[in-house]
């Protein structure tokens, strides 16, 4: 398994707090900041080459995110937001307890008020605001309804599912079941 790449840009440096994770495969570049006990998951990319991004603590940015910020609208997310498989956040902020669902875009100069949920494939066009509390789906996104307590404690139970997870995923070792085989090699079928 690769491992990350965390790299300094032109714009800075990443600061990545030292009980945060990044996983194997996660790229974070540019000026980055990782919040305590946050972490980005495999194959996610934080590109922060224009403006900041900054991860809050108990967040977590899933497998295949992709986080950017633009010149005039770094990214913020807020503490114990969880960023769902392959997101896409572009120059937005989004505030605490918020669920951003699986596959939905948040583009520049959004925002998502705390304790909001996004739902998976939503797009949120540039400077919608999301008021706190707040369910939203569709494309373009729009309110469908008032989030719950219900909503606000599956909101928090699933950051912290993710932050209970991080001492297993630091063990996390790579196993290669057999060697591959050399390049141009072929089996019994004739194929590559």
């Amino acid at each position: 398994m690769a491992d990350n790449y965390v790299a300094e840009l032109h714009f800075g440096a990443p600061k990545i707090d030292e009980e945060a994770f990044v996983a194997p495969t996660a790229v974070v570049v540019g000026a980055v900041t990782l919040g305590a006990r946050s972490s980005i998951w495999y194959g996610a990319v934080a590109r922060a080459d224009e403006e900041a991004i900054v991860i809050g603590p108990d967040s977590n940015v899933q497998d295949g995110c992709s986080l950017h910020s633009d010149p005039g609208f770094p990214l913020t997310i807020g503490r114990g937001v969880t960023v769902g498989h392959r997101v896409v956040l572009h120059g937005a902020q989004i505030d605490d307890d918020v669920l951003v669902g699986m596959g939905s875009v948040v583009m520049n100069g959004a925002r998502i008020g705390s304790g909001s949920i996004v739902a998976a494939g939503a797009v949120v066009t540039p400077n919608t605001t999301v008021p706190p509390r707040s369910v939203v789906a569709g494309i373009p996104a729009a309110v469908v309804r008032e989030a719950t307590d219900d909503d606000l404690a599956h909101i928090r139970g699933n950051a912290e599912s993710y932050t209970v997870r991080l001492p297993a995923a630091r063990k996390v070792r790579p196993v290669i079941r057999r060697p591959l085989p050399p390049a141009g090699t072929f089996f019994d079928d004739g194929m590559p």
